[in-house]
C-alpha cells in the first residue's frame, strides 16, 4: 500500500490506469478510462464474463441499483438494492464479504456509490445508507468502531438546527482530501419543513465535523441579502445532492447545488436565493469559497444542477486552459475558467415572463450560455407534438392548448405549465464522460415534457384554522402520489388505493416516521397529523375529521411548511398510448465540442419493440445512469428502458455492439482492468420507468485476455 507524497495532495496506489477508483472515473469526473484494449475492431467480440446477484437474485419490488461502483486492485465494491455492501474478486464476481446496513428495518434512499480511502496503515470503504455515514474496513467489511458511533455518524447531527424529524441523506458519494471526506445530502424539496443543504467535511478517521459552509448564509456571509431577513433559520435545500469533482492540485472541491425549498413557489424566500443553483467552489481544506456562478435565479423549475461538473483542459488560441463544465437540467453547458471563474463563452442575461401566484417574486432574468448549443430542443409547441398517429396527436395537441408552454423559465401556474426538457433532463444525475484527446464531452438527454399545476393549499383566512388528513395529503402527498391517491404513471409512486387491505394504520403511521425506500420520512409531523393522514389513507381519501385546535400546532404565518401552494405531482405529459406527447427522439446520446461550440453527432439512444415493430425506430427512451468514454474509441452506456448496454464510436456515434442485461442498467458502467484483461461492468438494477426490478452487477470482456494495454484503438 505504498503513497507518494507531494506538498499539496495524496497520491494513492489505487490511482492505476487499471482502477476505477473514484465515483465518476477520477477525482475530476471524467467518467473516462485509459484502456484501450477494447476498441472499436474487437468490440463485437465482447462475451458476458460474470454476473453477481446482490439480494441472492429476489430483489424487492420496485429496487433500484444506481451504483457506479469502484474497482481497486482486482477488488470491486458495490451496493445493492436494499443498500447492502460487498465486496467481489473483480475478474470473476466471486463474493468477497457483504455488510448490510439495514438489517433489521426497511431502508431508505438508493446509493449511487462509494468512497475509497487508504493510509499507510488501513484502507476504508465510506458510504451513505439512509441518515447514516458508514465506515468499513476496506479488507473484511466490519465497522471500523472508532469512527463515529461504532462505525456510523448521524447526518441529521451538526446542521446547526433540529433536523431530528426531517428528511436528510446522501444519495452521493462526497469526495475524499487528505483525511477529510467532503460530503453534500439530500433533503426534502416539496412544500412542508425542509433541513439546510450545508456542505461538511467530516474526518475520515474519526467521523468528527471538520468544517462546514452554509449555502443559506447566515448573518456576515457573503449572499445573506439575497435571502429575507432570517431565512437561515428556517428555509432549506440549496443542498449538494449530485455529487462533487476535486482539482487537487489547486485543493478545491466544486459544489453543484439545487434549489431551495419548496421547489415551485418561492414567495416566502424572495432574492436571488444564493449559493442555490449554484456552481460554488471551496478550499477543501477549511471550506472557504473560492468563488460562485449562480445558474438560476430564484428557482422556481427544480432545475438543481443535476451531476457533478467536470474538471477539464480545453485548448483556447493555441493554450491550454484549466476549465469546468456544467451540465444542466434544461440542456444547457456552462463552461468557465477553474482558476477564476470566468465565463469562458459568453453567457446573456435573458428576460423571462413574471409570476402570477399570490406573493411569488420570479427573477426577471435567467443566465443562458450563447455560444454552445444546447444538448436538448427547447421549446414544446405544435409542431413538436407526436405523429404515431392521428389519434395521439389530436388528443395531445388538445391538452396543449389548455397549458402554458413558452420554453424555458415560464413560472409554475395553476393552469398547468409544461416544464422541457422535463424534471429529470435534459442532463441529469449520470452526468457527463469528457475525452481528454478529442477535446468532446458526452452526455445522454432525456427529452421528455413534463406538466406543472399548481394547486391552493391553504389561504390566508384558513392558516389559524384546524387541519384535516385531506389537507396534510394535499400538501405532502399528493406531489409523488397524484391528487386521486392513483400513484404516477410509470409506477414509480404507487396508488394508495385500497392501502387498507396491504396495511393497518399503525404500519402508516410507522412508515411516515421511518421513510422507506424513495419515500423520504415525515417525522416533523405530530403524531395527531400522522393519525389524520392515516385515518384519510384508510378511508380510501375521504375528508375524515378535522383536528382541534387545542390539540393541532400551528407555524407561524409565512413560515416554512404553510406554504399557500401544492401542486398535483410530477406528471409527464403523455398521448393516449403511454408514449411522450412530442415527436421522437425522446432520448439522446451526444457529442459536443465546447471549444467549437458545435454538437458534433447526436444519436437517438434505446427503442421500445412494440414501436420497432410498427417501423418506428429508433425513438430513443428515457434514460438515467450516463456515460463512460474510453481511449479505445467507444462511448459506453446503459440507462435505456429496452435494457441494453450499448457501445458507440466515440467519433461517429455509430452503434458498435450491444449487449442483454437481466434488468435496465439505470447506472454508469465502469471500466478496469485484471491481470491485462479489459472488462465493463454495470449494476442492472431496473425498477424505474414502470421496468422490472433486478439485483444483478454483469461483467463484459473479451474471449481471451488480451496481451498488451498498448494495442492500437484505430
Amino acid at each position: 500500500m505504498g503513497i507518494i507524497l507531494t506538498v499539496c495532495q495524496v497520491t494513492w496506489a489505487a490511482d492505476a490506469p487499471t482502477n476505477w477508483a473514484h465515483y465518476g472515473g477520477d477525482p475530476t469526473n471524467a467518467q473516462y478510462s485509459p484502456i484501450k484494449t477494447i476498441h472499436r475492431g474487437n468490440v463485437h467480440q465482447l462475451v458476458k464474463v460474470w454476473e453477481y446477484h446482490s439480494e441472492g437474485n429476489n430483489p424487492r419490488r420496485k429496487a433500484q441499483i444506481q451504483c457506479n461502483p469502484l474497482i481497486i486492485d482486482g477488488v470491486l465494491y458495490g451496493s445493492s438494492p436494499r443498500l447492502k455492501i460487498f465486496a467481489l474478486d473483480a475478474g470473476s464476481g466471486q463474493e468477497k464479504w457483504t455488510f448490510d446496513p439495514f438489517a433489521e428495518q426497511n431502508p431508505v434512499g438508493v446509493n449511487r456509490g462509494l468512497v475509497h480511502w487508504r493510509s499507510e496503515e488501513e484502507a476504508r470503504i465510506l458510504f451513505t445508507a439512509g441518515p447514516w455515514l458508514h465506515a468499513l474496513d476496506a479488507e473484511t467489511g466490519k465497522p471500523i468502531p472508532s469512527f463515529g458511533q461504532q462505525g456510523r455518524v448521524n447526518l441529521k447531527e451538526g446542521l446547526e438546527r433540529d433536523a431530528s424529524g426531517l428528511f436528510v441523506l446522501s444519495n452521493t458519494p462526497g469526495v475524499i482530501f487528505d483525511d477529510l471526506l467532503i460530503l453534500g445530502t439530500r433533503v426534502s424539496e416539496g412544500p412542508g419543513p425542509s433541513a439546510p443543504g450545508h456542505i461538511r467535511a467530516y474526518d475520515v478517521r474519526t467521523g468528527k465535523i471538520r468544517w462546514i459552509f452554509h449555502t443559506i448564509p447566515q448573518p456576515g456571509e457573503e449572499g445573506y441579502q439575497s435571502w429575507p431577513e432570517g431565512a437561515w433559520q428556517r428555509m432549506g435545500g440549496a443542498n449538494t445532492w449530485s455529487g462533487m469533482s476535486l482539482d487537487l492540485e489547486r485543493g478545491w472541491v466544486f459544489c453543484p447545488t439545487g434549489s431551495p425549498a419548496f421547489d415551485f413557489w418561492g414567495g416566502n424566500r424572495h432574492g436571488a436565493n444564493l449559493f442555490g443553483n449554484s456552481v460554488l467552489v471551496l478550499d477543501a481544506r477549511t471550506g472557504k469559497r473560492i468563488w460562485h456562478f449562480q445558474i438560476v435565479h430564484h428557482d422556481l423549475w427544480d432545475r438543481d444542477l443535476p451531476a457533478a461538473p467536470n474538471l477539464i483542459e480545453l485548448t483556447l488560441g493555441g493554450k491550454r486552459v484549466d476549465a469546468v463544465a456544467q451540465i444542466t437540467k434544461s440542456g444547457h453547458i456552462f463552461t468557465f475558467d477553474r482558476e477564476t471563474g470566468a465565463a469562458l463563452f459568453p453567457i446573456v442575461e435573458k428576460v423571462f415572463p413574471p409570476s402570477d401566484l399570490e406573493g411569488e417574486q420570479a427573477w426577471p432574468t435567467q443566465p443562458l450560455p450563447s455560444t454552445t448549443p444546447p444538448f436538448a430542443r427547447q421549446l414544446f409547441g405544435v409542431r413538436d407534438i407526436s405523429n404515431l398517429s392521428p389519434e395521439t396527436s389530436l388528443a395531445v395537441s388538445k391538452k396543449l392548448q389548455t397549458v402554458r408552454s413558452g420554453g424555458q423559465f415560464v413560472p409554475p401556474s395553476t393552469a398547468g405549465t409544461v416544464i422541457f426538457p422535463g424534471f429529470d433532463g435534459g442532463g441529469e444525475w449520470g452526468g457527463a464522460a469528457w475525452d481528454p484527446e478529442k477535446e468532446w464531452l458526452y452526455i445522454n438527454a432525456n427529452e421528455m415534457p413534463w406538466i406543472l399545476t399548481m394547486v391552493k393549499a391553504s389561504t390566508a383566512e384558513d392558516k389559524d384554522q384546524p387541519i384535516s388528513g385531506e389537507t396534510l395529503y394535499a400538501r405532502l402527498c399528493a406531489v409523488c402520489h397524484g391528487s386521486d391517491l392513483r400513484g404516477d404513471s410509470q409506477k414509480t409512486y404507487p396508488s394508495l388505493i385500497n392501502i387498507e387491505q396491504k396495511m393497518n394504520a399503525q404500519q402508516i403511521i410507522d412508515q411516515m416516521s421511518l421513510g422507506r425506500g424513495l419515500m423520504p420520512s415525515f417525522g416533523f409531523l405530530t403524531e395527531t397529523e400522522k393519525r389524520l393522514l392515516a385515518d384519510y389513507l384508510m378511508s380510501g381519501g375521504t375528508k375524515g375529521t378535522l383536528s382541534s385546535k387545542e390539540e393541532m400546532p400551528h407555524a407561524p404565518e409565512n413560515a416554512q411548511g404553510r406554504e399557500p401552494y401544492s401542486h398535483t405531482g410530477y406528471n409527464r405529459f403523455l398521448d393516449p398510448e403511454g408514449y411522450p406527447a412530442i415527436r421522437p427522439p425522446w432520448g439522446t446520446l451526444n457529442a459536443i465540442d465546447l471549444k467549437g461550440g458545435r454538437i458534433v453527432w447526436q444519436v437517438a439512444l434505446g427503442e421500445f419493440e412494440d414501436l420497432k415493430a410498427r417501423g418506428l425506430s429508433p425513438t430513443g427512451t428515457e434514460n438515467y445512469g450516463g456515460p463512460v468514454v474510453t481511449a479505445g474509441g467507444l462511448v459506453w452506456i446503459g440507462a435505456t428502458k429496452d435494457e441494453t448496454l450499448k457501445a458507440f464510436d466515440k467519433s461517429t456515434g455509430a452503434l458498435l455492439w450491444k449487449g442483454q442485461l437481466p434488468a435496465g442498467g439505470y447506472a454508469t458502467p465502469a471500466v478496469y482492468s485484471v491481470d491485462g484483461r479489459a472488462h465493463v461492468v454495470i449494476a442492472c438494477g431496473g425498477g424505474k420507468m414502470g421496468t422490472r426490478s433486478g439485483d444483478a452487477y454483469v461483467a463484459f470482456a473479451l474471449p481471451e485476455a488480451p496481451g498488451s494495454l498498448e494495442e492500437s484503438a484505430n
